[in-house]
């Protein structure tokens, strides 16, 4: 009978973050500082997300909507990607053969885009599901439908000597630690990571993961779970 392989220890999860931080910086394709768009261009833009959004939930190509419109190839590019204002003909033509309305295809224009502000000390109190006594999260902002097609929850989440021993947790999406106060030793699946303030973890949730030992007291830390928003694709 072949035993079983042991979890990595603390050791050997730190020589998996020294390994991980010798690695070539990602190159990221969007860029934070950018101005999105010009005043006279949002309109454009807008109709091509929409167009384009509409389009992959049918499943078809852009050549597919092109044969169906009768608009070239080139014309569906540039609109989709925002470069040229259609007609109203075309966008009638767009409509129909997406099968919305021809209001649709102005909803991201017109949508009001919202931010939360939140006060020191003033976030709202929650019970996530798994809570256990003395486990206090703070949810720091909340935005239900948006754009962006992703729900974002941050959470202050704060650990007393009084807490009881921590499940690991499993949902959607994705989470981003990072440590404010005090020691833990988090879990995500097999691995193990030692974290200290300025630490941070940032993880596919789909794993079990959770504080696997609380070592000095108090513990604070953000984390931020993002998942896709229901009824998106």
């Amino acid at each position: 009978m072949t035993a079983a392989p042991l979890a990595p220890s603390v050791s050997n999860a730190s020589s998996l973050q020294r390994k991980a931080a010798s690695r070539p910086s990602p190159t990221l394709s969007q860029n934070p500082h950018a101005v999105k768009d010009t005043k006279e261009k949002v309109l454009e833009v807008a109709i091509g997300h929409e167009v384009r959004a509409f389009r992959k939930k049918l499943g078809i190509t852009v050549a597919d909507l092109a044969s169906a419109t009768n608009i070239s190839l080139g014309m569906l590019s540039k609109i989709e990607n925002g470069i040229t204002s259609p007609s109203l003909t075309t966008l009638q033509a767009l409509s129909h053969a997406l099968g919305v309305p021809l209001t649709s295809l102005f909803r991201r224009f017109e949508e009001e885009r919202s931010a939360v502000f939140v006060k020191a000390g003033q976030g709202v109190d929650v019970e996530r599901r798994g809570t256990r006594a003395g486990h206090q999260y703070n949810l720091l902002g909340h935005i239900g439908s948006n754009t962006s097609g992703v729900v974002v929850e941050p959470y202050l989440i704060t650990l007393t000597e009084d807490s009881d021993v921590f499940p690991t947790f499993q949902h959607d999406g994705m989470e981003f630690l990072y440590m404010l106060e005090g020691e833990v030793t988090y879990r995500h699946g097999s691995n193990l990571f030692h974290m200290e303030p300025g630490d941070s973890l940032f993880f596919d949730a789909d794993a079990p993961h959770g504080p696997e030992e609380m070592t000095k007291f108090p513990i604070r830390y953000l984390s931020i779970i993002s998942y896709p928003a229901r009824g998106n694709d």
